[in-house]
């Protein structure tokens, strides 16, 4: 078995005819590279699949040069790693791109390097399709009117790029030079960006490559400093179309002043006013948002659909903010894991959950020691979310009373599937270990308490989770009420 035998693909045309065709063209290279002038565009998937499987690197030289579709998934076909693939697929794009006029066939548009099936399967049902009426007549005007100016419309290469301990892998950087020495004839376009380098300056000459615009998820998972997020904050606000952006651990090695602190924030929060599209925001231990969170809600232009704010040191007046901006009344998925709330008011918080009432469908309040007092404080709210599907109150410290008054609010939440809670309170003893075994238990009065009201029989099983302090350190599995 060669190589890239595990890409070929199936198709709904009979096997027998279309494995004959391909595998004909295929045993007579020097007839089957004239013959791509006038093959039926049908033929080219599976015939490139196969040229591919079975090495031969002239036809798929050929096969770009004369490619009839608008796109290539070429990255989707070859196995990860394959140099020798690229390296002759981009050279016969060279030829191609110093010519004059283009051939004929040619309709390439978008060169797709990203890997995964998932960049391929419409590109192979549109080549079989038949053209409505439309389509032709659309064809013939551009063929008479417009035809050289199409042609000439520069080539977008797409690619998703990895940042890993300062470095490109061999395939990713060969493109990026290569694209670097074309940027006059051609796009390149990455719309997933991995960071897991603490260094800008090694990523400032592949984001001056790239079409930033294109770009539409940004996951930075390594600890930046302050100053390093407020450097790559120019290149941030020229990604338009950017729907995700996450942000791992941002901190300070060493003290500023409060007026250079104030800078560096705004040289990010103002370059957040040019992400119109964005839809998920997720901050993860942040030195900077205490105090800040308001900065960075009003500076937002869209409409978040998720939100997080995990272990992040918030305010009163944080709270306060995140209940009232327009960025945050539509949210979807709100996400506050790990943030100590235990002395702030609750009454922000419920008029967020009033607010997005009737679009939340997740809510996790993990591990945000909460007591009896806040919890009750968000009952009410918490009962109008009717499309909520899951919440979690695991790693808080709730009462057996209070917990039952929790399950009488969202019984008659229908969306409601999964549920995590902590043990009551009454499961520990004073030195914090569990008086009962330490897996968990089930109590019988839960159900009993949510029958009359849901006026049938409850058919999920309502567990919690005993965590003494002796067992924070390995915390055992999670125990879900479904």
């Amino acid at each position: 078995m060669t190589p890239h035998s595990g890409k070929r693909m199936s198709s709904q045309t009979p096997p027998a005819l279309l494995e004959l065709a391909v595998q004909s063209l295929l045993r007579d290279q020097a007839l089957a590279i004239p013959a791509l002038e006038d093959l039926p565009r049908e033929l080219f998937p599976p015939l490139l699949t196969e040229a591919l499987a079975q090495g031969h690197s002239e036809i798929l030289k050929a096969m770009v040069q004369t490619w009839p579709l608008p796109c290539l998934p070429l990255g989707s076909l070859m196995e990860r790693g394959h140099l020798d693939i690229l390296a002759s697929a981009l050279d016969a794009l060279d030829l191609l791109l110093a010519q004059k006029a283009q051939p004929r066939r040619w309709k390439l548009q978008v060169l797709d390097l990203r890997e995964g099936p998932q960049h391929h399967c419409g590109v192979w049902c549109a080549a079989t399709a038949r053209p409505s009426l439309p389509e032709i007549r659309g064809k013939r005007l551009r063929e008479k009117t417009g035809q050289r100016m199409e042609a000439q419309q520069p080539l977008r290469v797409f690619i998703d790029l990895s940042f890993e301990a300062g470095t490109l892998d061999e395939c990713q950087t060969y493109v990026l030079l290569w694209a670097l020495q074309r940027k006059d004839f051609l796009n390149l376009c990455c719309h997933t960006l991995n960071i897991f380098t603490k260094s800008i300056h090694i990523m400032r000459k592949v984001l001056e490559t790239l079409d930033l615009s294109c770009i539409q998820v940004v996951e930075v998972h390594c600890g930046w400093e302050l100053c390093t997020l407020a450097a790559f904050a120019p290149y941030l606000g020229q990604m338009r179309n950017l729907r995700k952006l996450l942000l791992c651990n941002i901190y300070m090695s060493a003290p500023v002043s409060v007026e250079e602190e104030e800078c560096l924030i705004t040289q990010f929060t103002s370059q957040l006013l040019n992400l119109n599209r964005l839809q998920e925001l997720r901050v993860n231990e942040p030195v900077f948002l205490e105090g800040c969170l308001e900065q960075v809600l009003r500076s937002l232009q869209s409409h978040l659909h998720r939100l997080a704010l995990t272990h992040c040191p918030l305010s009163d007046s944080d709270l306060e903010h995140l209940s009232c901006w327009t960025s945050t009344s539509q949210l979807k998925q709100l996400d506050l894991r790990g943030t100590k709330l235990t002395n702030l008011s609750p009454e922000p918080l419920r008029l967020l959950l009033e607010r997005v009432a009737a679009t939340l469908e997740t809510l996790y309040l993990e591990d945000c020691e909460f007591e009896d007092p806040q919890l009750q404080a968000l009952l009410p709210a918490l009962s109008r979310c009717t499309q909520i599907r899951t919440f979690d109150f695991y790693g808080n410290h709730f009462s057996m009373a209070v917990l039952k008054d929790l399950l009488r609010h969202t019984a008659r939440l229908s969306q409601l599937n999964t549920e995590r809670y902590p043990a009551p309170l009454e499961s520990y003893d004073a030195w914090g270990d569990v008086e009962i075994p330490p897996e968990f238990t089930v109590y019988p009065s839960i159900p009993d308490v949510l029958s009359p009201l849901t006026r049938r029989p409850v058919q999920k099983e309502i567990s919690m989770l005993h965590e003494p302090e002796s067992f924070k350190e390995k915390r055992p599995p999670a125990i879900f009420a479904y």
